[in-house]
């Protein structure tokens, strides 16, 4: 199927929150037919996969011009948004994703929802091509009796609280309990473990948000349980992440050395990053620390603990209804073998109780326009390579191509991907010829809809004001967390 092309027709599935425009509008080709024959790519989302994809575009095509349109006032995405405050040195790529945005032949348009203030056909008919790339912006939902509880949330929105995503700022999470439990056994399942129990004096000095940081500084919590249906073999953490854990100051690890048992003999078969992190679990569930070590456990007045072999069936609420008061879990085992290996119920139950629920059982994309194929169980756009199935012009990359795994290194190189792809499309004559008006038509439907997009420069001013906030506390920045309040630093 043939990319759609803009007609008039396309205004009647527009929400009527936004006017459509008069038949009087000139069409994309009448108004800018003396445009350059220069390839107008327009990218959709500003995280580290759309920046990737348009670093790549313009480092391998010298007359390439790239537009970058994101729905939040600030770019960078889960850099942003979803890397965790105490590590700094990963958000360090945002200067290179700023190099990117300073060329010439590259715009950010902040402010723009893709899919309700224009249409990706009404990009397809602007552009020679268009990369979506906007992410996974949902999270995967538990389905089990108890969800909607109050203290239920997910560890997605959990970290948009405390990283300043302005969608999660009313969140208000209750730490007054004594134990959390995150479902899940991922990195984003350590990040918010470690988060929940990091003395408040060790973030103050990054830029976790002021609201967060006065929450955590009266939080009740002193023991995390993270929860995962499988064995020790089978973690989606990493090394790195579970090193921090097992060291972080004032706490201790609890580990079953039961859950352990067995795995000597089979570490030699595993490869060497599975086997190095299983080693170390290994060790910290059966050796006795040094004396030193006993006594820095010891002291210890938070714990933190994997719970294997444990699958969430209902949230149990308190007496009265009105919140959470435990979860109960189905005890598991494992049937198969490799990829096919999976936790099945044994027919055993139990409660654990805990006063706040967090859900880390992944992220994952929406559809973002009738016009784009979706696979709803999978939750990507079908694709070769980054080239959507049977739409021509028509790209993705990042978590929206591939689902939500892997980390920045990951993202970059599948972003780079798909930008050769396009780019060899490009070569072969498969996407449009003739010139495109690129970001003057999208802006020109984009203003008389009532949207005014935001700019790079605009963010600049935005990023200096926010430092300047941190300066005073010995932060790096504190963070703006309120939308109306950003358009009015920008005189909007």
């Amino acid at each position: 199927m043939a990319p759609r092309c803009w007609r008039w027709w396309h205004w009647s599935a527009w929400p009527r929150t936004r006017p459509p425009p008069t038949r009087s509008t000139p069409s994309f080709r009448q108004h800018f037919s003396t445009q350059e024959k220069t390839p107008q790519i327009c990218v959709v989302g500003s995280g580290p996969a759309g920046f990737y994809t348009a670093q790549y575009l313009l480092k391998h095509h010298p007359q390439a011009h790239v537009d970058i349109y994101e729905k939040q006032l600030v770019p960078f995405g889960l850099v942003r948004f979803g890397v965790a405050p105490d590590h700094p040195e990963v958000k360090n790529v945002i200067n290179t994703f700023t190099q990117t945005a300073h060329s010439d032949r590259c715009a950010f348009w902040g402010n723009v929802e893709v899919g309700r203030d224009v249409t990706v056909p009404e990009l397809q008919e602007a552009y020679h091509a268009v990369v979506l790339s906007y992410g996974a912006e949902d999270h995967q939902a538990l389905d089990i009796p108890g969800e909607e509880l109050p203290g239920v949330f997910s560890a997605r929105s959990f970290v948009g609280w405390y990283n300043g995503l302005p969608e999660n700022q009313e969140l208000a999470p209750d730490l007054s309990c004594d134990t959390a439990v995150i479902l899940g056994q991922g990195n984003v399942a350590l990040d918010v473990a470690r988060i929940l129990l990091t003395p408040p004096e060790h973030l103050e000095k990054t830029d976790i948000t002021k609201a967060a940081l006065g929450v955590l500084r009266q939080s009740q919590v002193k023991t995390v349980w993270l929860v995962g249906r499988r064995g020790p073999l089978q973690v989606a953490f990493t090394i790195k992440e579970l090193r921090e854990m097992i060291q972080l100051p004032g706490t201790r690890p609890i580990l079953d050395p039961e859950e352990f048992l067995g795995l000597q003999d089979r570490i030699k078969e595993i490869p060497r990053p599975r086997k190095r992190l299983t080693e170390l679990l290994l060790q910290t569930a059966t050796q006795k620390p040094r004396a030193e070590e006993a006594a820095h456990l010891a002291s210890g007045s938070r714990a933190w603990g994997l719970r294997f072999f444990r699958s969430p069936q209902q949230v149990l609420p308190s007496p009265d209804g009105r919140r959470v008061a435990g979860i109960r879990l189905a005890v598991t085992r494992l049937e198969g073998v490799g990829e096919a290996i999976r936790a099945v119920p044994t027919g055993d139950m139990e409660d654990l109780p805990c006063g706040l629920v967090l859900s880390s059982i992944g992220y994952k994309s929406r559809p973002i326009d009738p016009s784009v194929p979706f696979d709803l169980k999978l939750g990507v756009i079908p694709n070769m390579e980054g080239r959507v199935v049977d739409v021509p012009g028509l790209y993705c990359s990042g978590w929206v191509k591939t689902g939500p795994t892997g980390v920045i290194g990951t993202t970059m190189n599948d972003s780079f991907l798909t930008g050769q792809m396009l780019l060899q499309d490009l070569k072969s004559g498969l996407l449009a010829s003739g010139p495109r008006p690129g970001s003057a038509a999208i802006q020109a439907l984009l203003s008389s809809r009532g949207v005014r997009p935001v700019s790079f420069s605009d963010w600049e001013k935005l990023d200096a004001k926010e430092v300047a906030q941190g300066q005073g506390s010995g932060k790096p920045r504190e963070k703006l967390v309120d939308r109306q309040e950003m358009l009015r630093l920008l005189g909007r």
